[in-house]
């Protein structure tokens, strides 16, 4: 019996070998190549292997979260991201939360993280949030004037 770990390979094979834009792509993906998996599972799938659906020049697709980020310059990768993934910015006190598109905060957090941005002190990104720390509040004001006027530019 074929395991998870085979699964999962599986799908980062394919996800690297072409434009895979949905979870249901995905999964008539597996299924010609005999994985038959249950929507649940294939979004835990997702989730453990820590993939996001990024921007690219062919439309939004799915790739790993660290490497969805990573490009020469982090600033411009972040540019990238968020008109494409953050869907709200809401403030208070020296901190931020950013909400994303379903299994994108990963991709966002770190994008942010490489970047440097120097009003922040760190990033927590889970599946669709990400709270950031700001160094301050006029530092949290600044970044949210940012994050949102970048990310209204869809």
């Amino acid at each position: 019996m074929p395991s998870k770990r085979d699964r999962q390979a599986v799908i980062l094979e394919l996800i690297e070998s072409q434009p895979v834009a949905s979870q249901e792509e995905l999964r008539r993906l597996l299924r010609q190549r005999g994985w038959d998996v249950t929507q649940s599972t294939l979004s835990r799938d997702v989730h453990e292997l820590r993939l996001a659906r990024v921007p690219t020049g062919d439309g939004v697709q799915y790739a790993r979260a660290d490497a969805a980020a990573s490009s020469d310059d982090g600033r411009l990768s972040l540019e990238s991201l968020l008109p494409q993934l953050v869907t709200a910015v809401e403030g208070v006190s020296e901190l931020l939360v950013v909400r994303t598109s379903p299994g994108s905060a990963q991709a966002v957090a770190k994008a942010m993280d490489t970047t440097h941005l120097s009003d922040v002190i760190g990033t927590i990104a889970g599946d669709d949030t990400i709270l950031i720390v700001c160094r301050s509040l006029a530092a949290r004001e600044r970044l949210e004037r940012r994050l949102a006027a970048d990310s209204r530019k869809r």
